[in-house]
């Protein structure tokens, strides 16, 4: 009988920094902490912390929307370690994550804060497919398309009372819900920003990749 795939999930696309490992769908060990920023420091003792310092056939990553850096952090260290290991890579939605772990079973719209004063802001269906792409926009542009009954993200609470009927669950993704869209489409393990960077790409780098 074939032993189920080693799986690292590492997600540092927010406030949030958490890694976990799976043993196929089964949880082994997890690390979750809102830090704000400081990814680089944490990301890699925290994977280190895990059994066998995190070792694993695949890799998942939060490739985004979300902090730039901390985008940036994550893909990068996903990527060295599935090098390392040899193992596969791939990236996952923080938004289609932050709606799933409402676990409501009806409409979700998931809203972050984002840049600027925007909200990065996607809605999903009762079966947790997307409707529509997750973009920024400002807040009342935001609020003109939200038509979801439960609001989900770490703005959900204040955006819900402005829209005046809806449920919220504030929360940041974690590493260990990642099994929730496990069944999900794999994604490029590339950065997703949601919106355009601040500061321009480096010469000779990637559009939209900053180095």
């Amino acid at each position: 009988m074939t032993a189920p795939p080693r799986i690292l999930v590492i997600d540092t696309a927010t406030k949030a920094c958490s890694v976990a490992l799976f043993y196929g769908d089964e949880p082994v060990a997890a690390r979750h902490e809102v830090i704000g920023r400081g990814h680089a420091e944490k990301l890699i003792p925290f994977i280190q912390s895990l059994p066998e310092n995190g070792r694993a056939d695949r890799i998942a990553v939060n490739i985004g929307p979300g902090s730039f850096t901390g985008i940036r952090v994550g893909i990068s260290a996903a990527k060295a370690l599935a090098l390392a290991w040899q193992a596969d890579c791939f990236g996952y939605n923080c938004l289609a994550l932050i709606a799933a772990m409402a676990n409501s079973g009806t409409p979700v719209d998931a809203v972050m804060a984002g840049g600027h004063g925007e909200y990065f802001f996607q809605s999903f269906a009762a079966d947790g497919k997307p409707v529509g792409n997750p973009a920024s926009m400002k807040p009342d542009a935001a609020l003109a398309i939200s038509t979801a009954p439960v609001i989900a993200g770490d703005v959900a609470e204040q955006f819900a009372e402005a829209r005046g009927n809806a449920a919220a669950y504030e929360h940041l993704p974690s590493a260990a819900m990642w099994p929730l869209i496990a069944a999900s489409d794999e994604l490029a393990p590339r950065p997703f920003y949601g919106r355009a960077p601040d500061a321009k790409p480096a010469k000779g780098s990637p559009s939209g990749i900053l180095v």
